[in-house]
């Protein structure tokens, strides 16, 4: 197999290093479940900083995992669809390949049974 970086594989790695923080993966759950939220909003129900806050949403953001717009007062964030459809995507192509490498070992393990199976010497 040739293991090659490309500008997605890059992109893919990027996102999925933003999303091992818990805080993150925190922030992106609520995104995607409750939608456009101000940076007060999604700091609210963390203990910590306001700037620790804003580095995690900082993190988020170079990865293009979520977007912010200045809206008069309030910064305001949401989550990019398209990053959220890559990653997912990513994990269904791996589903498929695993799911299809243990079909393929049930198989040779059906017809190729090892000795001591189905009426060997015990």
């Amino acid at each position: 197999m040739n293991l090659q970086t490309n500008s997605s594989t890059s992109a893919l790695a990027g996102m999925f290093a933003a999303l091992s923080d818990p805080h993150r993966l925190s922030i992106v759950e609520r995104l995607v479940a409750e939608g456009e939220k101000t940076v007060g909003e999604l700091a609210a129900p963390f203990d910590i900083s306001g700037p620790a806050i804003s580095r995690h949403l900082s993190v988020l953001e170079s990865a293009g995992l979520i977007e912010r717009r200045v809206e008069r007062q309030w910064r305001i964030c949401r989550v990019r669809r398209d990053a959220l459809d890559a990653v997912g995507g990513w994990v269904e192509q791996q589903r498929r390949f695993w799911n299809a490498s243990i079909d393929r070992l049930e198989r040779h393990l059906e017809e190729n049974p090892g000795p001591g199976s189905e009426g060997g010497e015990g």
